[in-house]
């Protein structure tokens, strides 16, 4: 018989060494990504923020329900769309300006919902 790897199987664990939980690793096996809704079924959300570089406009979209892949395609599209920088993290898309009226006209066309937030 072939021997195993001595902690084979714990690289998914992202560095842990040692826990007491005897579920542990079956927990870790077992998750799922999540299932990303139609687009009429999310409510996302629309604001401009002053603080996040340096008092620069930034257009936040959030509020994103979904597996990381479909947002990450979802912000390349719209950066696209604006003609802008910016970056997907922590489940926001981040554009760097105010592109607050491209971005409803954009997720209309897509057939997302939305609710602008603040100014």
């Amino acid at each position: 018989m072939k021997k195993e790897k001595p902690g084979k199987g714990l690289e998914s664990l992202g560095g842990l060494i040692y826990s007491t939980d005897p579920d542990l690793l079956r927990q870790s096996e077992s998750t799922e990504q999540e299932e990303t809704p139609e687009p009429s079924h999310q409510d996302l959300r629309i604001t401009l923020d002053r603080k996040l570089k340096g008092g620069k406009q930034v257009t936040v979209i959030f509020n994103f329900v979904g597996n990381e892949e479909d947002l990450e395609t979802l912000g390349k599209h719209l950066k696209s769309k604006c003609g802008c920088g910016g970056s997907v993290k922590d489940g926001e898309i981040l554009l760097q300006g105010d592109f607050r009226e491209k971005v409803k006209a954009e997720l209309t066309k897509l057939g997302y919902r939305y609710k602008q937030q603040g100014g």
